[in-house]
């Protein structure tokens, strides 16, 4: 029978190897899917027409995200989730719901306007609010999630 220690060890070992932070149990993987919208709100000041593909962009949660995607260890991603500590998890999830909303409220402003100056506008609006998050985000994933840590990147990111 292996130790505890020895459980822990080889556990961090598997997550590690999957790219899913021992220390927090979270995978910066599924930031790719706040990195598209953002994306795609970029290209739409240049390319009007991206506000169509951004409209198709669907909000995922961070099981559904791992559930549906390709990432090679999806079953370790949402385990090591649903296992992290729940007050860390909370806020995590509190920051990627929040891009959610904005995203969704955008989108629904977008459909609401044809004009292309309109849509540009809310891109870059929403560029602006969702980045900072996304920055938030993946510091608490990579488990930098103090208060000067929080502090530092949202006065380098404010509009």
């Amino acid at each position: 029978m292996a130790a505890p220690t020895d459980d822990a060890t080889a556990r961090a070992q598997r997550l590690q190897a999957a790219n899913i932070n021992p220390r927090t149990g979270l995978a910066t993987d599924y930031l790719n899917h706040f990195n598209e919208a953002i994306m795609l709100l970029e290209m739409i000041p240049d390319m009007p027409d991206c506000a169509e593909d951004f409209l198709d962009w669907q909000p995922l949660s961070y099981r559904d995200h791992f559930a549906a995607s390709n990432f090679k260890a999806r079953e370790l991603a949402i385990s090591a989730y649903e296992q992290s500590d729940g007050a860390l998890r909370a806020e995590f999830d509190s920051i990627t719901n929040t891009m959610t909303s904005i995203l969704i409220a955008v989108g629904d402003a977008m459909r609401d306007s044809k004009q292309d100056v309109t849509r540009t506008t809310l891109a870059e609006q929403a560029t602006g609010w969702v980045k900072p998050l996304l920055t938030l985000a993946g510091s608490i994933i990579n488990g930098a999630n103090d208060e000067a840590d929080i502090d530092q990147i949202m006065n380098q990111q404010a509009p």
